[in-house]
């Protein structure tokens, strides 16, 4: 499957009217933004930058696609796309970067017609990893420092699990439980068992819990995690201690009222020596809920549908306009769909104790002047045609925690209200 065709039809056919009237050679901007966040949340994080990036390179039209449009285009447009390759230029915010309503989260440069073919393409991949980013990135703030593991693959299609694990991951998720996502990016692959193993060792006098412990820790070893409540809890803690000993990695629970369940495991444990024992929850788990086990003794939660959807939030909401044609500024006027015309930038704004007080979106031709602490938030992505650096989960993840800390205590909480900071356009006059 090539990347071209992961697009609409009216990418297509607006290409062969703009090569048919010449204006398929007019340079111009797209930039694509939020006008505003999903309900309840106070910030996004950028996700899926590299993901694009990368499939630019596999954005082209070989003779099969070809063959698959020739039904609707003419031969000009399909000579045109026969040599397709985007030469344009791409600034944005660095995978990471949290952004907010108005945010020129990507600018791209370049002629209309190769601009206008790759509309589909980014905004697939940014609304939906960078939903997915920001749900992890409140469940991330909620878990206050303890260890998440993304297993939502069987909650979604098999290959939006793939890049799910990779936006959970530039979050601040641990790992996941998706063995391409590790494959493919290196993300740490976490899992033991499911209740089925367990089930399957019963026998002609009934469940026989211990001989499926005991098969478990003679193949992964005494750190591996045993999951105690296909039964009953309280005797599966016991029959896992007394198969694996004190040294126990740790012990899981997927059903139940999580947080009396782990305070009675967490005594259970101390008593029976396993102090260094750790408890996994999991089970229909979200922000939320990660919040209301924040005082319960929890050392892993595993968040599976709540992160692959994006937590009620399955898109970012981004659209992507034509902002700039030949240089002169264009804006769209309708009602509650309106963008600020011109090729822009952003500053954002903070106190000298480093949170963040405010976004300055500005004409890249006109940085304003401010006299607080500014930190520039457009980076270059991709210089004719060939990007600028590779995909770099690690100060991506590095760049989603600053900017956690750097939020006003308000715009971490997880119940609505404004955006955490408000943003501020510098006006350009469109013609």
């Amino acid at each position: 499957m090539t990347a071209a065709l992961l697009t609409d039809k009216y990418e297509l056919t607006m290409l062969a009217a703009a090569l048919r009237d010449g204006s398929a050679e007019r340079t111009t901007t797209f930039e694509a933004f939020a006008r505003r966040l999903p309900d309840g949340r106070r910030y996004g994080v950028v996700a899926g930058t590299g993901r694009f990036l990368e499939a630019l390179g596999e954005f082209v039209f070989d003779d099969e696609a070809l063959e698959s449009l020739a039904s609707f285009l003419d031969a000009a447009t399909l000579d045109y796309l026969r040599d397709f390759r985007f030469t344009g230029d791409i600034d944005g915010y660095a995978e990471g970067e949290l952004y907010f309503p108005g945010s020129p989260v990507l600018s791209v440069t370049g002629t209309f017609a190769e601009c206008v073919l790759l509309e589909t393409l980014a905004l697939s991949i940014f609304n939906h990893d960078t939903a997915i980013a920001s749900a992890a990135a409140r469940m991330v703030s909620a878990a206050a420092g303890r260890t998440l593991i993304e297993m939502g693959s069987r909650r979604t299609h098999e290959q939006a699990a793939v890049s799910a694990a990779r936006a959970a991951y530039i979050a601040g998720f641990t790992g996941t439980s998706n063995l391409e996502a590790n494959r493919r990016y290196g993300i740490p692959a976490m899992g033991t068992s499911a209740h089925a193993f367990t089930m399957v060792h019963a026998g002609a006098d009934g469940p026989d819990e211990k001989a499926a412990f005991r098969a478990q820790v003679d193949a992964l070893g005494v750190g591996t995690t045993l999951l105690v409540d296909t039964y009953d809890v309280t005797t599966g803690v016991a029959n896992a201690i007394a198969v694996a000993g004190t040294e126990l990695g740790a012990v899981r629970i997927d059903s139940g009222d999580l947080g009396v369940l782990a305070r009675r495991v967490r005594a259970q444990l101390d008593e029976l020596g396993a102090t260094g024992t750790q408890i996994v929850v999991s089970g229909d788990l979200d922000e939320f809920s990660i919040a209301a086990l924040r005082a319960d003794p929890v050392n892993t939660y595993g968040v599976g549908t709540s992160v692959a959807t994006g937590s009620g939030a399955p898109t970012a909401s981004m659209v992507y306009k034509l902002v700039e044609v030949d240089g002169i500024p264009v804006e769209k006027r309708s009602s509650r769909k309106e963008s600020h015309g011109g090729r822009k930038a952003a500053l954002r704004l903070s106190r000298a104790t480093g949170i963040v007080t405010e976004e300055v979106i500005y004409p890249v031709t006109a940085r304003p002047e401010v006299t607080e602490p500014a930190r520039p938030l457009t980076v270059p992505l991709m210089r004719a045609g060939q990007p600028v650096a590779g995909p770099d989960l690690a100060a991506a993840r590095a760049l989603v925690a600053d900017g956690l800390r750097s939020l006003p205590w308000e715009g971490l909480a997880l119940s609505q209200g404004e955006p955490a900071i408000p943003t501020r356009q510098v006006a350009v006059r469109p013609r």
